[in-house]
């Protein structure tokens, strides 16, 4: 018997089935329907992220509404009793109320958002996913607590006679503004978090400085008019003012200062993600 020896057939792959995968020639470049792709990824982070930060503790929820009334106390009894700074005519309780609610989503959402990329180094050193999820699951699970917080204002507003403002209406916008100045400033701190991790350390003391920045404790109108435009280049200070504005109904000749600090937010924004997808590539090295 003569054994016969057959070469296999060559097959030839058409062009169309062969995938090249290059970097982003854009400055800013999003892929949106990727991120949408990866929802459930995204849903998964939001839910552990919720479910961990009250996980086998005694109060629970009520964590949400603690310290915002704790601090609120503390500011009505130092700026008010002690120090008599004025409110611009707003009961003080639910004058510095108010401005708790969009800070204290900022402040934690940007710390969240910003440990995000080092906390998840495990994940992002084995699977590929798109980066940007992470920041922007620790941004929307802050809106948990703020809901929480929301119902204690409105029982505040119902106790001291004050109906919301029509301006109201705009408060999603205020709010989305409060939710992009946490994602964009939190896209840069990760990214640099990733490399230096000493920016973690630093994330709470600028937490510090930025509230004592911000009108939590005293209106604009305190601010010196000439300062004021340097002043509204922080964006909390426009997030504030217009919370204040469209629940209260705060006669306010800030517009300005709204404006200018949504100019800035949109800046940070947009730089932050290009620095943060400029920096990605490097993160399962870094981490």
């Amino acid at each position: 018997m003569r054994n016969e020896i057959r070469s296999a057939p060559i097959v030839e792959i058409p062009s169309e089935s062969v995938i090249r995968i290059e970097a982003a020639r854009k400055w800013v470049s999003v892929d949106f329907q990727e991120i949408w792709d990866y929802r459930e990824l995204l849903y998964f982070l939001i839910w552990r992220d919720v479910k961990v930060r009250y996980k086998q503790t005694i109060l629970g929820f009520a964590w949400a509404i603690l310290q915002p009334v704790t601090t609120m106390i503390i500011f009505t009894v130092v700026f008010g009793s002690f120090l008599e700074v004025p409110t611009d005519g707003i009961p003080r309780p639910i004058f510095t109320f108010v401005a708790l609610l969009p800070w204290n989503y900022f402040a934690g959402a940007f710390s969240h958002a910003t440990n995000g990329v080092v906390a998840e180094a495990g994940l992002i050193s084995k699977v590929y996913f798109p980066r940007l999820i992470i920041p922007l699951a620790g941004v929307i699970s802050g809106f948990v607590d703020l809901a929480i917080s929301f119902v204690v204002l409105l029982g505040m507003m119902v106790y001291y006679g004050i109906a919301p403002h029509w301006g109201v209406v705009l408060l999603p916008a205020f709010l989305l503004l409060a939710a992009a100045t946490a994602f964009g400033v939190a896209l840069w701190l990760s990214a640099l978090n990733a490399r230096y991790r000493d920016i973690g350390q630093l994330i709470p003391f600028l937490i510090q400085v930025w509230m004592y920045a911000s009108p939590i404790a005293y209106p604009v109108s305190q601010v010196p008019e000439k300062y004021r435009l340097i002043y509204s280049l922080n964006p909390m200070v426009g997030v504030i003012e217009g919370f204040r504005w469209g629940l209260l109904g705060k006669q306010t000749d800030s517009l300005s200062v709204i404006a200018v600090s949504s100019v800035v937010v949109l800046a940070i924004l947009v730089s932050g993600v290009a620095f943060f997808k400029r920096m990605e590539q490097s993160f399962a090295d870094l981490l």
